[in-house]
């Protein structure tokens, strides 16, 4: 009599099987991707187009670009994690996924990296629309690390994110994402720049993690001096949301499982 054992599968194997599946079944609702694909190129594309003095500037244009890359990526990591979570949250799949004998961390994993890779989908118009219609440059290298910071400064968002996701129902997530989106887009300068702000709106938009994100990615592809509360602001943010996501999760696990 034969017996036939399962082989074990890798934790990176069921991460981009997961992160796959997670992708087609967002894709296949068109709709849900369409404002985070769009939005942010039709800003640049109708009010920064438009103003030739900042659109004929290269340095100018070129910040406006990296501002609206970060909306992009902000806008679609709170609405990945904060929706798909307090969604998952309210289906019954999701406590069935949690009894197979596959390890939490192969799905954490998979919906950064599906994640990541819509944000990455996002940016794209904004930077063509940029290249085309705008003096905005950067040479390759400077590009690539402009994408390598962005990939840094949005662990913040996701964690923000998760943290809605696990503290909100479905219904109530979707107003609060919106409101956090558009409150960290405006006060941390992705709208306006901050050289137009007052001195005390100044003063608190560099204690947001949007703000942040934008002076460290136009650091990485403009160059220049990193002021000291850019990185630091990044770490506390990214330190502090995680505690905090991490703790409304054993939360909503003891909720569960009561």
């Amino acid at each position: 009599m034969t017996t036939i054992t399962a082989r074990p599968v890798s934790t990176a194997r069921l991460t981009f099987l997961h992160a796959k599946y997670v992708l087609i079944e967002t894709l296949r609702v068109p709709i849900a991707v369409i404002g985070t694909l769009v939005f942010p190129a039709l800003a640049l594309l109708f009010f920064v187009v438009p103003q030739r003095v900042v659109a004929d500037n290269p340095e100018y244009a070129t910040q406006a670009v990296i501002s609206l890359s970060v909306f992009a990526v902000m806008s679609n990591a709170l609405f990945s994690f904060g929706l798909n979570i307090s969604e998952s949250r309210e289906k019954p799949w999701d406590p069935y996924l949690r009894t197979l004998p596959a390890p939490g961390t192969a799905r954490v994993l998979a919906q950064i990296l599906s994640t990541g890779v819509l944000g990455l989908i996002a940016i794209v118009p904004v930077i063509v629309v940029g290249g085309l219609f705008t003096a905005a440059e950067a040479p390759p290298a400077r590009l690539l690390a402009g994408l390598v910071a962005l990939a840094v400064a949005s662990l913040p968002f996701m964690l923000i994110g998760s943290a809605i996701g696990y503290a909100l129902p479905f219904k109530a997530a979707i107003a609060v994402v919106q409101i956090v989106m558009f409150s960290l887009a405006f006060i941390g300068g992705l709208f306006l720049p901050p050289e137009m702000f007052a001195p005390w709106l100044d003063t608190v938009s560099r204690f947001t993690p949007s703000r942040e994100a934008r002076e460290f990615v136009i650091w990485a592809v403009q160059g220049g001096p990193l002021e000291w509360w850019v990185w630091v602001g990044i770490v506390v943010w990214t330190i502090t949301s995680f505690a905090l996501a991490v703790t409304l999760f054993r939360r909503d696990q003891g909720r569960r499982f009561r």
